[in-house]
């Protein structure tokens, strides 16, 4: 039970943080109110009516996506650099293969025109 407790803490710490912020924020915040603010998926901007039939680019969330999944290869990296001197040969094995994975997906967006902005 002993090794639970620092998971224990940390998970009532965060639930704490999370509640304090959300209280000081509903305390401390501006109270400024208008229709814009009350829509959904709106920010305090006044929505605009799109033509019935226009069709938006995915060009945006192809790119999210590509961030995404190369921010995932981040997080994997992170924790073998610090086990990197227990793994040995075959953690360094395993993570040529990954990374050569992600590499292989790397050029085929590359040469596929998705890192392109335009």
């Amino acid at each position: 039970m002993s090794y639970y407790v620092p998971v224990i803490v940390l998970g009532v710490l965060s639930a704490a943080f999370a509640i304090f912020s959300l209280i000081m924020g509903s305390l401390a915040g501006p109270k400024r109110w208008n229709r814009a603010k009350l829509d959904s998926y709106e920010c305090g901007i006044e929505p605009t009516r799109q033509p019935a039939g226009i069709r938006f680019g995915v060009k945006y969330y192809v790119t999210a996506m590509l961030f995404i999944v190369f921010d995932i290869e981040i997080i994997f990296l992170y924790p073998w650099a610090v086990a990197f001197g227990r793994l040995g040969l075959f953690g360094l094995v395993e993570m040529v293969t990954f990374i050569g994975t992600v590499l292989v997906a790397y050029v085929y967006v590359w040469r596929r025109g998705g890192l392109e902005w335009d």
